[in-house]
This record gives C-alpha cells, structure tokens and sequence, in this order.
C-alpha cells in the first residue's frame, strides 16, 4: 500500500485546494492511500531554537511525512507568493534529513498563479524533495465552486488528478526500486 500525504496551502473552509485535495481522496485507485493533513493552523510559528526539541504537532507532521510514500502539495498564490501559514509549515521541515528525495506532486489550481508554483518549486527542490514534473499539472478549479464531488465527477478534471497521482506513485516505486 502507497501512502501520499497531500497538503493544502489554504486554511479556506471552502478551498479550491483542499477540495482538489480531498477528490484525490476519493480516487485513489487500489493500493493508494490519500491521506489530507489538516494541522497546518495548529502548528506553532517556527522558530530555529526548537527544531531540536520541536512541539507535538510538529513532530506528528514530520512522522506523517516522514512515513509517507510521497506528497501531493496544492496551494493558491498570495500576493505573488506562497501563503504564511503553509510557508511556516514548511519551515518546519526544512531541517529533515529524513524527508529527503520525497517525491511531490505540485498541482496548480490556477493557471494564473505562476509566481506561489515558481515559489513552491524552489523550496521544495531546496528542501531535498523531487517535484516530479509528470505529476504536477495545472487543473483549474479556482474560483470555479467546485466541491471534491464535482471535482471527482468531472473527466476533465478527474483524469489529470489520476494521471498526477499515478506519476507520483510511479516515482515513488522508483526509489523503493533496487
């Protein structure tokens, strides 16, 4: 069994990403666990001085993370940037050796927001983790109101979240490869 944790850049109660998120959820094919972190408001702000020693959410995350086969990561673009709270988060896991070479998937949902995708990019790759360029398509369904059932309904929109999800499991098979 596959386990890919998959991480909203939005604390939105109705994002776009997080509905995105939670549609792969529901089409994770046999073998493919999905599973959506919600702490991302719980964890502290990050401060370098407790990376050692690091509060209990954070060290669930790194666990979560650390167990996983890969992560799918979508989040919305702020300002030409990448939200704060999601920001933090990652800050957090900077310093993971263990999370090292994790595959991601970067899925966009916003043709617009090129500078958070260039952002995200960046950190990630700086952070040791593989974007895997296959499993990283733009599937538009910002500000579109599209719940994680209409998002799993539509071929349109369903296929590429498949073929996203079937790369990231693919190159996480690569690393476990001999």
């Amino acid at each position: 069994m596959k386990t890919l944790i998959a991480l909203s850049g939005s604390l939105r109660r109705d994002s776009a990403n997080t509905a995105l998120l939670r549609a792969a959820l529901a089409l994770a094919p046999p073998g493919v666990r999905v599973v959506v972190y919600e702490g991302t408001p719980m964890l502290p702000f990050f401060n370098p001085d407790s990376e050692a020693d690091p509060p209990p959410a954070v060290r669930e995350l790194r666990g979560l993370l650390s167990a996983a086969d890969g992560v799918i990561v979508a989040s919305p673009e702020y300002a030409h940037g990448v939200p704060g709270a999601f920001k933090n988060m990652l800050d957090w896991l900077v310093g993971c050796a263990e999370l090292g070479s994790k595959p991601v998937a970067l899925i966009n949902t916003s043709a617009r927001a090129v500078h958070a995708q260039a952002a995200l990019a960046e950190i990630l790759t700086t952070m040791g983790w593989r974007v895997i360029a296959a499993a990283s398509p733009v599937i538009a369904v910002a500000n579109r109101g599209f719940d994680q059932a209409h998002i799993a309904a539509d071929p349109a929109l369903a296929g590429p979240l498949l073929m996203a999800i079937g790369a990231l499991v693919q190159a996480s098979a690569d690393i476990d490869a001999p």
